[in-house]
């Protein structure tokens, strides 16, 4: 992209930035379509040091010296999340025109915390939320907002929980308080942003049980809180484990919450994009009546970091929990849908825009195509790795994460094989523990995953 090509306003405090700004959106137009890789790049700071050198000085080293260290020493010192080999945690595999629109955004500055200030931003985010909505067959009172990511989706979730549970109890003129405190109930499977939040909000946390499935359940609720249900002002379910993909028994789970008044959050900040593909779908029976759930699209719906979507059946219930006062926001229309009401936070990126814009481009059915193809590629995997002699699956995947093991491997040949592997660029695939013992994981997110070049590289495993 030549630099005669982009009209740039001259800074207006830190003198004339156009050439800065031309170097910078000329690289960012340039990464967007490059080819990248899974190679394990993270290096010992003491080596950046010595290469990047000092870059914060009084004078400053002026824009070209800092888009070199960043171009030659900062960013090849960072793993591509978005290559089709990159199979560990739960990678991110953003569409180029989510990826691009991320730095409209940028460039735009809005801020998206309230409605007076970013209105045609917060509106086009709500395009997108409405059909995550649909998606749950939530009622006309649902309404969301992004957030940064699954551990503030989560927190924010269930601080409206207990604001709502709190609330309840004094309107039946009850102390605010339960006998004992306040309790979470959730799985051990559970996201470990759960027992954080626990943390956070100063309350306990009861253990579940998963059942011989490895799912939470109702049965194993009743039998887990026990006389305590007054204590618990929310379940916390999970829709696609981290660990293992696995979606817990949702419609059992509303049965315990509704019998007893007690919030039903679903942390489906991976598996929640599978609600759009028809052939997951009755994975998540039940849902429709939980009350809140977050989900990240940054992780299988194709945006990039950070962004989670939390949504709400009541809105009503998160606003009251959220909306913060002060005598500077007294002119704020408290009618209008302001994103600062909803979760924990007031200022605010509309950082749901870049998935706005890519599923306004690409249309709903290039979403539901592109997680249905992420299903096939891992079913696939999954049916070659049963039939692998030197191979193990350890259980039918639910959605996209595949557990499996190597026939006479221990800790040490996983962690020396999965290094190799990363350090070639071959695969990123990384051990986790099942059921107290060391395996394999893969987890497929990206619609550019190829089974037959996965297939490839498990086929030979050396050490």
């Amino acid at each position: 992209m030549p630099h005669e090509s982009i009209p740039v306003r001259p800074g207006r405090f830190w003198g004339d930035e156009s050439h800065i700004v031309r170097d910078v959106f000329e690289w960012a137009a340039n990464r967007v379509v490059l080819d990248t890789d899974p190679k394990t790049t993270a290096r010992p700071a003491s080596e950046l040091k010595a290469e990047a050198g000092q870059t914060i000085t009084p004078e400053g080293i002026g824009g070209a010296e800092a888009m070199r260290v960043f171009t030659e020493v900062l960013a090849p010192s960072t793993r591509a999340q978005d290559d089709p080999m990159n199979l560990a945690y739960i990678p991110a595999a953003p569409t180029r025109s989510a990826i691009a629109f991320d730095m409209a955004t940028s460039a735009a500055n809005i801020f998206g915390g309230l409605w007076e200030a970013g209105a045609g931003a917060i509106f086009a985010e709500n395009e997108a939320l409405a059909w995550l909505i649909d998606l749950l067959k939530w009622p006309d009172t649902a309404s969301g907002v992004f957030a940064a990511g699954g551990t503030m989706g989560n927190l924010s979730a269930l601080h409206a929980a207990r604001a709502s549970a709190k609330h309840k109890r004094i309107e039946a003129g009850l102390s605010p308080k339960p006998e004992g405190g306040w309790a979470i109930a959730c799985a051990a499977s559970s996201h470990s942003s759960i027992s954080n939040a626990a943390d956070v909000l100063d309350v306990d946390v009861i253990w579940v049980e998963e059942n011989s499935d490895g799912r939470l359940d109702g049965p194993g609720l009743r039998a887990a809180i026990g006389d305590q249900a007054e204590r618990v002002f929310a379940v916390s379910a999970t829709a696609g484990s981290t660990n293992a993909g696995i979606v817990d028994d949702l419609a059992s789970i509303a049965d315990y919450c509704g019998e007893f008044g007690i919030w039903l959050h679903v942390d489906g900040a991976y598996g929640g994009a599978g609600l759009c593909a028809p052939s997951l779908r009755d994975r998540y029976v039940g849902i429709e009546r939980a009350n809140s759930m977050i989900v990240d699209p940054h992780k299988w719906l194709f945006a990039p970091y950070d962004c989670c979507a939390l949504i709400y059946r009541d809105a009503r219930d998160a606003r009251a929990a959220h909306t913060q006062v002060a005598s500077y926001l007294d002119t704020i229309d408290r009618e209008a849908p302001n994103p600062s009401d909803l979760a924990i936070h007031l200022s605010r990126r509309a950082r749901g825009l870049p998935f706005w814009f890519s599923l306004a481009t690409h249309g709903t059915d290039a979403y539901v195509a592109a997680v249905e193809q992420t299903v096939k590629t891992a079913h696939e995997v999954a049916d070659w790795i049963k039939s692998a002699h030197h191979l193990t699956l350890l259980r039918e995947p639910d959605l996209t994460v595949l557990l499996f093991e190597h026939v006479g491997w221990g800790p040490e040949d996983y962690m020396r094989w999965s290094r190799r592997m990363a350090l070639e660029g071959d695969i990123l695939c990384l051990p986790t523990k099942w059921h107290g013992r060391v395996v394999l994981r893969l987890a497929f997110v990206n619609p550019a995953t190829k089974a037959s070049d996965v297939k490839a590289v498990l086929e030979h495993m050396p050490l």
